[in-house]
């Protein structure tokens, strides 16, 4: 793994930090490769139950870096020259659609454009408290990527998503709760320890059921077919009773103890 890019592993939870602070965290093709590269390990690993992407020095992440940066590609010359989704829409292709495990965004800057793309890409979201979230792309005469016309949308609703692009709205931690663009905001000194006591949290539970909750959640918003949804639901559900995990739940829940999960 490239050194813009650093992994830690605490536990069952894989950190995935974007480390480019000093262009606060802007994204080369290789910074952005390199996060989905990351991603898609992750989601292989069985050992990682989630997964945070966060960003290091005092940013999350400043968009597409301007200033020139060399070009990178991790596929095959003829693949990169049939590429017509790029990194930038494979963060929301990796995150949401090939890894089935809980990626928490750890929103602890500045996320701009398609590093608020990446950001709402990830599947529930931390943000500091003097964090800046803005699209930015009126400004430069541009139009949402990063598959910001799916996230916002689903995040905060049409209009609200609508308005907060086309009025190019910056917004900071707690006025991005309020909008639905994150769940919690967190103090700027508290933030780093609560990303990972939140992370820590999570693997309290199954990764069985983690993975099953977010395969049903992602396909609810990809189908209109009520009666597909609800047959989909009924074979994740018996995935999951089939576990040994979900034995050693319902062994713990009669004895009045806490589960011991192994993944399996």
């Amino acid at each position: 793994m490239t050194d813009l890019v650093t992994i830690a592993d605490t536990g069952h939870v894989r950190t995935i930090t974007l480390n480019r602070p000093e262009r606060k965290n802007a994204l080369s093709d290789e910074l952005a490769w390199g996060v989905v590269t990351a991603v898609e390990e992750a989601a292989r690993a069985d050992d990682v139950w989630v997964i945070a992407i966060t960003g290091s020095g005092d940013s999350f992440c400043a968009g597409l870096d301007l200033s020139g940066a060399a070009r990178f590609s991790p596929l095959s010359p003829q693949s990169a020259q049939l590429d017509d989704i790029h990194w930038v829409g494979q963060f929301l292709l990796a995150i949401r659609r090939r890894c089935d495990k809980p990626v928490v965004g750890g929103i602890n800057g500045v996320a701009v454009g398609a590093g608020l793309g990446l950001a709402m890409a990830t599947d529930v979201r931390l943000v500091s408290r003097s964090a800046r979230l803005m699209a930015g792309y009126t400004r430069i005469g541009g139009s949402p990527d990063a598959g910001l016309t799916v996230t916002l949308p689903q995040a905060m609703g049409y209009e609200p998503a609508l308005r907060f692009m086309m009025e190019n709205r910056t917004v900071m931690g707690d006025e991005a709760v309020a909008l639905g663009m994150a769940g919690e905001v967190v103090d700027d000194e508290a933030f780093g320890a609560r990303l990972a006591a939140y992370c820590q949290q999570l693997c309290e539970w199954s990764p069985i059921t983690l993975r099953l909750l977010k395969r049903g959640m992602v396909k609810s918003l990809e189908t209109t077919d009520l009666e597909q949804q609800l047959r989909y639901e009924l074979s994740n559900i018996r995935i999951a009773f089939g576990s040994e995990d979900a034995k050693e739940a319902r062994k713990a829940f009669f004895e009045k103890r806490k589960p011991v999960f192994q993944g399996r």
